[in-house]
């Protein structure tokens, strides 16, 4: 038995945070600040002349606050992300990772006060698309709904309460999630067409 990189995207997304979050003492705690930081309204604004500015919208979810922030977001990454990955494909899950990040990047620097870094909208993503990955095209898995009805309605409460996590985030790569499922559900169903067509 050999240990197999078995899921590129999500192995090396893991890596990159947790060499993120290694790295950023060693510069004096600005690294994540300056690179894996969107800084909401109250914070900053976006900057249509600055590059750094289009490079946050993505690198975002690759910076965290602490270990604890990381392995709470990384728990459910790894553990979901990989399915995910051999279910749809490396470079489809990247494409989806990326969307993600930016919807929730713009929404931040756009609609927020505060600031927003880490994976938790990747995760809540991760979370929504993952019932997907066993039906059959045309249904809507009752998982899904469970999921909206536990994680996603929680978050909604959640929000109007005073701390320090983006639920907006949460809420909104959920919803990336449950559309990039539709998506692909539908692409199934065309596929399923043309195969009994071409018959």
């Amino acid at each position: 038995m050999k240990i197999r990189y078995n899921a590129p995207v999500v192995l090396n997304y893991a890596l990159l945070a947790v060499l993120v979050l290694f790295l950023n003492p060693l510069f004096g705690g600005n690294l994540i600040p300056s690179w894996f930081v969107v800084p909401g309204q109250g914070q900053g604004y976006f900057d249509t002349g600055s590059v750094i500015s289009y490079v946050r919208l993505f690198s975002h979810i690759a910076g965290h606050v602490s270990w604890e922030h990381l392995l709470g977001n990384f728990a459910i990454i790894l553990l979901v992300g990989p399915i995910l990955e051999e279910k749809y494909g490396s470079f489809s899950l990247l494409f989806m990772i990326l969307i993600t990040a930016l919807v929730t990047g713009l929404l931040n620097s756009f609609l927020f006060e505060g600031a927003l870094l880490g994976a938790s909208g990747v995760a809540f993503m991760m979370i929504l698309l993952a019932p997907f990955t066993n039906t059959k095209p045309g249904e809507i898995p009752l998982t899904l709904i469970l999921i909206i009805a536990l994680y996603i309605v929680k978050e909604v409460f959640q929000s109007f309460q005073s701390n320090n996590i983006a639920e907006f985030a949460h809420i909104a790569g959920g919803f990336c999630g449950s559309i990039f499922g539709f998506i692909k559900q539908r692409h199934r169903i065309k596929e399923l067409k043309s195969i009994v067509n071409s018959d």
